[in-house]
Parts: structure tokens; C-alpha cells; sequence
């Protein structure tokens, strides 16, 4: 079994937990929509929650089968979920709560760090998975330092750079402690970024130039909302462009203002449907133009929990083999912002893969 602690129980949280219910009630040989099946031995039916934290007033005190469906969360109720006698606990606001997000959450003020710390040691919690609103740099960090002192595995899957912080003072924390973390930033199933990848990285194989590349996405859930203030975007647009860059020769591109990456609008009525619009143009051979235009339509966040369930399996058969520190390899294959990234997503995959049958 792998104890799982969440910080953050929004509308990815609700699909996770309703997701590994799913796959309960649907058999051990029922595979289909998950990446990968099996990660040292571990099955998606083995990840328990047994802790959670929120800011919202309408969740504190509920338990977990009650809060994930309550506003302002708007995930489709794809299952029925039983008591899991897991309450809702508040959880320190910090930078979590965006001035114009402020009556939309009802944020309670009630959390407390030591709380946080206390609870995740109390529950033998073996991973915690960050899921705050983008934009919340502070209460992030603080999360980070509460596994850091509960000897607690660490899952970033938000825009806020800690497996790959660039002071280095998180990864050598994680790897002096022996305790493992990976991030930063999620990577969806067949998300937006990855789309965007396979476009350029295609470019790439087929010797094209990529001369300037645009990707616009929309979406109707609490996510598009708060990240309708740009001061809330900085980190999210440095993760998901650095991850097209990288598989580009020209990562000069960026300084020469020929690409345009990140969130563009809040349209309620979209729900958790997130649209992405994506433009690739380049040059071929003897410098003929080709060009690429293209939209992907999701669930957003049946999309992130299909990675998370990944991540946690691997984060725990890192623990279970004593691995401390930022994982790279499992980072590169299911992040934007990893330590170490990929040039391309089959290079991540093969590495990913490495690390499981090591």
C-alpha cells in the first residue's frame, strides 16, 4: 500500500481519488487508460490517501468522498466513492489564495505548517503531492519543508520550481535527507505540452527549422481563473516553454520573441474541457515553408491524474530502494520543468523505463 498525503483537494485531486476507485471496482486486469500498468509491483489499486489539505471552508472537516465534489470544484462525478474516514484538514494559505480567487475558495486561516508536519508523520504518510493553484510559490515551499522534516516523498505538480529550484536548495535538502522528490509541473497524459513537443520534435527529426511556434489554451475550471492575473503565470510560462525549447537546435527562439506559450483565457462554460491552439511554422528543404495548425480538446484533469498515478508508484520504488533526491528520470518523462530535460519525449520514456526495471 502507498500512503498518500494532498495538498490542494481541487478538481485534479478529485479526479485522482476518483480515478484509483475506478480502477478498484473495475479488477486488477483492467488496464486500459493508464500509461503505464505496473511500477515495482505496484498497482494503482495499492495508492491510499490518507491525508488532505485545503484552504476552503466548504471542504475543511468533510471527508474526502464529500469535499472533492464541492464548490468550487466542478470534475464530473465518474464514480461513487465511499467513506474513506479521511477529513478534510485547513491547510496555511501563504500565496495560495490570489486576491481575485478570494471569494471564489472562502479561505480559512486556520492552517499551520506544524500541523501540516505533524499530520503527515501521525498518518505515516509515505509521498505528498502538491496540487495548489499556480502562482502559489510561497505555500509550495512550505509543503516541500513539511516533507523534508516528516521524511515524507515529494510530488510537485505545480508551476513552482523545487525539484528543479534553481539555488539548488531543494534538491540537495531532498538528497541529503534520502528522501525523494520529483517535478516540476505535471505533464499531461496527451496534454498540450507533449502535443507541442511531438510537433517540433517531429520538425526536428525530419531536419524542418522551427522559425516561430505559438500555443494558446482555454479552459473553464478554477485553474483558468486564477491564472487570469499574469502576476500568477511567470514560473507557468518558463516551465512550458523551456519544455518546447528544449527540443528545438534554435532555443535561441525565446530571446528572439518567436514564441508564445501559456494559459490565454478563462471561458467558464468549457468546465474542466481544456482546448489548446497550436501553430508551428518552419522551413524545409531549400527553404520551402511548412507550416502546422492544430487544437487538442481534453478533460484537463483526467489528463493530470493519469500522470500522477505514475509518479506516485515511482516515487515510492524509490523510496522502497533507499533513492534520495531529485528522480531525473522519472522528472524528465512526466514533467515540464524537470532537473534534467529530456531532448525529446521517447529519449524521457526510454530513461523512465530504465529506472523502473533497474
Amino acid at each position: 500500500m502507498i500512503k498518500v498525503a494532498i495538498a490542494g483537494l481541487g478538481n485534479c485531486a478529485s479526479m485522482l481519488i476518483q480515478g484509483i476507485e475506478f480502477y478498484k471496482k473495475m479488477g486488477k486486469d483492467y488496464t486500459k487508460g493508464l500509461i503505464t500498468p505496473v511500477i515495482g509491483g505496484y498497482r494503482i489499486t495499492d495508492i491510499q490517501v490518507v491525508a488532505a489539505f485545503d484552504v476552503s471552508k466548504d471542504k475543511i472537516g468533510k471527508d474526502i468522498s464529500e469535499a472533492i465534489f464541492q464548490k468550487p470544484n466542478i470534475t464530473p462525478k465518474i464514480t461513487d466513492v465511499e467513506m474513506k474516514g479521511v477529513k478534510v484538514l485547513p491547510g496555511p494559505v501563504e500565496d495560495g489564495v490570489a486576491p481575485h480567487m478570494r471569494e471564489v475558495f472562502d479561505p480559512s486561516t486556520d492552517g499551520k505548517f506544524e500541523e501540516v508536519a505533524d499530520t503527515l508523520k501521525e498518518t505515516k504518510a509515505d509521498i505528498l503531492v502538491n496540487m495548489l493553484p499556480v502562482g502559489s510559490e510561497k505555500a509550495s515551499r512550505l509543503y516541500a519543508r513539511a516533507s523534508l522534516e516528516a521524511n515524507v516523498g515529494f510530488v510537485n505538480a505545480i508551476p513552482v520550481f523545487i525539484a528543479s529550484d534553481p539555488t539548488g536548495e531543494f534538491p540537495r535538502l531532498f538528497a541529503q535527507k534520502g528522501i525523494p522528490i520529483a517535478g516540476d509541473d505535471v505533464k499531461s497524459q496527451v496534454g498540450a505540452t507533449i502535443f507541442h513537443r511531438s510537433i517540433t520534435s517531429l520538425f526536428m527529426m525530419r531536419g524542418v527549422s522551427v522559425d516561430e511556434t505559438y500555443q494558446l489554451n482555454v479552459g473553464g475550471n478554477t485553474d483558468f481563473l486564477n491564472m487570469k492575473t499574469e502576476e500568477r503565470l511567470h514560473s507557468k510560462r518558463i516551465s512550458k516553454t523551456k519544455a518546447v525549447t528544449s527540443t528545438l537546435e534554435n532555443e535561441d527562439i525565446e530571446k528572439e520573441g518567436k514564441i508564445r506559450i501559456g494559459p490565454s483565457d478563462y471561458i467558464p462554460f468549457l468546465g474542466n474541457t481544456k482546448v489548446a491552439y497550436i501553430y508551428v511554422k518552419g522551413q524545409g528543404f531549400a527553404g520551402m515553408p511548412i507550416k502546422v495548425e492544430a487544437s487538442l480538446e481534453v478533460d484537463d484533469k483526467s489528463n493530470c491524474a493519469a500522470v500522477l498515478v505514475d509518479v506516485i508508484r515511482a516515487v515510492k520504488l524509490a523510496k522502497d530502494r533507499g533513492i534520495g533526491g531529485p528522480l531525473n528520470d522519472v522528472s524528465a518523462f512526466y514533467f515540464k520543468h524537470p532537473p534534467v530535460q529530456a531532448k525529446n519525449d521517447e529519449e524521457a520514456r526510454d530513461k523512465f523505463k530504465r529506472f523502473i526495471e533497474m
